[in-house]
């Protein structure tokens, strides 16, 4: 193993090791200079071994990543060092011979799941033709059978269909799980993973990361795991490298760095790691405001997509289902779920980039849908949407001073000299040099590149922002310097915020009133404290038990933890859609369908919104959070 904590002896440790890094240095080679991006880094990975390596963002995880596979693009280097696999230094082979490795013995799974497979091909078909590649002597009837035993693995529900799918037909949490099996058909003795669930949703990520470890005892895998959570780091790695600036400045097991880190650059990350139940952790300022600015009533949006297994015939996907909620002026709103329960197709309503099939959206006492031409025009300007994507969500052929000041031109708001004043003046507000106003977008940080997104949503002076997923690209030392960011503008501008993320950290630190999604519908309502101290339905008390984090978590993942995907869309039967997945579901369960209804003992008020739960149960009858974490320690004993 790595870290010299372990009981193992120095000898039987490497006697059992996959890979041995030594004085790797990695640089970029410019016209008339070389600038260093990793230097001299070393370590020892264990067979069955899980390292992780960690550090914010610009630190070095990806470059790192990909040189322990000698796959790394122009004009990266290594300009000295060695990566032993199996007493062979793959920096000394050919790129033929070292590309059969990486298909076989070593696997590699990126952070990008939507772009790793062809989308003209199906899933399963494509992971086949891998393995029959690898082991030629294998039928296809054989190779499609691991295939779809190894899908089936991975809890991809309904595998032998699954197989005949295209990568566009797989939500995000199935296709990085689809690249899992990818990477674990040829049964390779390496694996690295690079920020593999910092994309997915938290039930989704706890899955994958629990699926690695068991995966890994199965096929005797050493695993690199690379993330910037010192939450996921802690549920997944034995041991852990801690990166700043291309060096390693800390080199320890796992536990031995939360508890007892050496270097003031681990405390400081340590310090920054958000909190959820902790009581010294930042929570949002209370907003007394009885002013409404948005109303949602019953809104719905159902989708017609192709049969697969009908010519000509056509299936409703039940995208939103009947939700309501409100939201107040000047308060943030969270809304959170799993990947697939509806939150982005919220956002495009809510926004009326989709129009609703029933139901209405009033923002500021507007129907907006039911506004046209000029009128919803100029209501636009006061609402915009930021995406989750920073680097499609820009064009890249055009400088950053006319990104930002296109909105100006749309809306005929301004052009000239002042147009050019005003987006000077948000990039100001949001962070960047005004220096970067001719600059192509191209080379910028995801973090920059987020902030030129923000500034073009900020100069239309906007009263409601909707972020979808607009951190979850970010490290958490980026993301907390734009919730300062949003904050600041909130004070200043009086902005209403709608969070609609599956960071639920994120959320506790931001927002006063929450929403959970589940299936196209909010299936509880109420304020931060309550969400996470007090949850009324099992499915949030799902997703807190998923959540990455430090701390204690007072709702085990034994008792809670979800498997597999929510229900086809298409065909919801009777009774509650989370029955087949809740631990706690009674008969009523099965036949009726829970509406929201105020939870017991609680009565509205003017300033304060009823609590909400779409569900029979009782919250006595689930067990008890795990608060005391001493008194627990006590009732095991």
């Amino acid at each position: 193993m790595l870290a010299t904590q372990n009981s193992q002896s120095t000898a039987a440790r490497h006697a059992s090791d996959v890979l041995k890094v030594r004085d790797l240095t990695v640089g970029i080679q410019y016209s008339d200079s070389e600038r260093i991006l990793l230097k001299n880094i070393s370590f020892d990975l264990g067979t069955r071994s899980v390292l992780g390596i960690m550090g914010e963002s610009g630190s070095g995880k990806t470059v790192l990543s990909r040189a322990l596979v000698n796959w790394l693009p122009d004009p990266l280097k290594i300009t000295e060092g060695q990566v032993i696999y199996n007493d062979t230094d793959l920096l000394q082979l050919p790129q033929s011979r070292m590309g059969g490795l990486r298909g076989t013995e070593i696997a590699y799974i990126g952070a990008d799941p939507g772009s790793a497979l062809d989308p003209t091909l199906p899933v399963g078909w494509q992971i086949m033709e891998k393995l029959r590649s690898v082991e030629p002597g294998v039928s296809r009837a054989s190779a499609k059978k691991r295939v779809i035993d190894l899908l089936d693995a991975v809890r991809i529900p309904q595998a032998a269909q699954r197989f005949h799918e295209y990568p566009f037909q797989f939500s995000g949490g199935m296709m990085q799980r689809a690249l899992i099996v990818d990477a674990l058909i040829t049964n390779p003795r390496l694996l690295v993973a690079d920020n593999i669930t910092q994309p997915l949703d938290v039930t989704v990520s706890a899955q994958i990361l629990r699926l690695l470890r068991q995966l890994q005892d199965d096929f005797e895998t050493a695993v690199i795991f690379i993330s910037s959570s010192l939450g996921v780091i802690g549920e997944i790695a034995d041991d852990v490298l801690m990166l700043a600036k291309g060096e390693i400045v800390e080199n320890t097991h796992v536990q031995t760095l939360l508890t007892r880190p050496e270097h003031e650059y681990t405390r400081t990350l340590l310090k920054r790691a958000p909190q959820i139940w902790s009581p010294q952790a930042q929570r949002p300022p209370q907003v007394e405001s009885s002013n409404t600015i948005l109303e949602v009533d019953n809104v719905a949006k159902i989708y017609e997509v192709p049969d697969p297994n009908k010519v000509f015939t056509r299936r409703q996907v039940q995208a939103v289902r009947g939700t309501s909620f409100s939201v107040q002026k000047g308060e943030s709103f969270g809304i959170i779920g799993e990947s697939g329960c509806g939150k982005s197709t919220l956002s495009r309503l809510l926004s009326y980039l989709e129009i609703t099939d029933t139901g209405s959206i009033v923002f500021d006492g507007n129907d907006v849908t039911h506004l046209k031409g000029d009128k919803l025009l100029q209501l636009r300007r006061r609402f915009q949407l930021l995406l989750q994507d920073p680097y499609n969500a820009i064009p890249s052929h055009k400088s950053i001073g006319w990104i930002i000041g296109e909105p100006l031109r749309i809306h005929r708001l301004s052009s000239g000299k002042q147009l050019q004043e005003k987006v000077h003046a948000v990039m100001r507000e949001v962070g960047l040099s005004e220096s970067l106003y001719h600059r192509l977008p191209t080379g910028l940080s995801a973090g920059q590149r987020q902030r030129v997104n923000m500034a073009r949503a900020l100069v239309l002076e906007p009263e409601l922002l909707i972020l979808d997923e607009t951190l979850s690209s970010l490290d958490q030392v980026e993301q907390a310097r734009f919730i300062e960011l949003f904050e600041k503008l909130q004070k200043e501008r009086g902005i209403t915020y709608i969070y609609i993320s599956h960071d639920l950290a994120l959320v506790r630190r931001v927002c006063q009133r929450i929403g959970v999604m589940y299936l196209g519908r909010i299936v509880e309502l109420a304020n931060n404290e309550d969400i996470f101290t007090k949850p009324a339905h099992p499915y949030t008390r799902a997703l807190l038990s998923a959540a990455p984090t430090t701390e204690h978590n007072p709702f085990p993942m034994s008792a809670y933890l979800l498997d597999g995907e929510p229900p086809d869309p298409v065909d919801i039967g009777p009774g509650c859609t989370f029955r087949s997945r809740c631990p706690f579901a009674i008969d009523q369960c099965h036949t009726d369908d829970p509406k929201l209804t105020a939870v017991q003992g609680q009565q509205a008020t003017e300033n304060k919104p009823v609590n909400q739960v779409a569900c029979f149960l009782a919250p006595n009858t689930m067990p008890k959070p795990e608060f005391n974490l001493e008194q627990k320690k006590a009732n095991d004993d």
